[in-house]
């Protein structure tokens, strides 16, 4: 039995350090509201309290979302939006605090100082918001690269001319057909050895935001480099004398996303769609 009752202890002293902080805060606040719940009903609690724990909840909520997603490795477009209408909100509420507190303190009742956690969150929120609308910018931008390389995949195969300046909108290396890890190594360590700097990465193999839009991105790389910049042209001569397909596009959106990038791999072919059969 003592064995039995250590055990789940255990398991669950883990599953509380599993959690990230967003998830731990948003169970503490839902534990908090089941309680004052059954005290309303039973008249030993005012509504009011009750009202304000229902905001913490949903702030609890907006927290754990951004844990999911701010600091997580995948997201989509949909997911992305999510995420910055969350950190928003948990923005406008910590402004909200503050002013109730700026009137009490105008009244005289609170010294200023007693402001000073309420600013802090607020200093907090805001540099939040700032990194979401970032990530949520990256996310855009990536989605319209894969979008602008399957338009002009597209228009290539149904040979419609696409015009663009300095050049046709992508330009492609067909190499042995073939880019495996030890390539994508080999072109890491070069790029580094020549710029002294990472290659700029921006869609590394398979991601949630292609499969999203139903491209198939395994064993492909985007690279965040325009194809005809000191950098670009570089990668595309170390590319063709290493006989590594890739293709370079120059299709961007002037003010919303630079989606000029060089793809290596094979292309981004759309993922078959599967039919359920009825009754399986």
């Amino acid at each position: 039995m003592r064995s039995k009752l250590a055990t789940l202890c255990l398991a669950g002293a883990l599953s509380v350090y599993s959690q990230t902080p967003g998830e731990r805060e948003f169970s503490r606040a839902q534990s908090n509201i089941e309680e004052l719940r059954k005290q309303v009903d039973a008249g030993v609690t005012s509504r009011a309290k009750l009202e304000q724990a229902e905001e913490s909840l949903a702030d609890a909520r907006d927290a754990e979302l951004l844990s999911r997603t701010l600091y997580g490795k995948d997201l989509t477009e949909e997911q992305s939006a999510d995420m910055e209408a969350a950190a928003l909100r948990r923005l406008e509420r910590r402004k909200a605090a503050l002013e109730k507190l700026q009137k009490i303190v105008d009244a005289g009742a609170l010294p200023t100082h007693g402001m000073d956690r309420a600013l802090e969150d607020l200093n907090w929120a805001r540099q939040e918001y700032e990194l979401v609308v970032k990530r949520a910018g990256l996310v855009h931008e990536l989605a319209e690269m894969a979008r602008a390389e399957q338009q002009a995949l597209e228009a290539q195969e149904d040979q419609i001319p696409a015009p663009s300046v300095g050049g046709p909108v992508m330009e492609r290396f067909d190499g042995d057909g073939s880019f495996t890890r030890e390539d994508f190594k080999h072109v890491l360590l070069a790029y580094e050895k020549q710029f002294n700097k990472p290659l700029p990465i921006s869609a590394q193999g398979e991601t949630a935001l292609h499969r999203a839009l139903g491209f198939d991105h395994r064993d492909r790389v985007d690279v965040a480099l325009f194809p005809d910049a000191a950098e670009g042209l570089w990668l595309r001569h170390y590319l063709e004398v290493s006989d590594i397909p890739y293709y370079a596009f120059r299709h961007s959106v002037p003010g919303k996303a630079t989606a000029a990038h060089i793809h290596i791999g094979p292309p981004s072919n759309r993922i078959a769609k599967t039919k359920k059969i009825s009754g399986a």
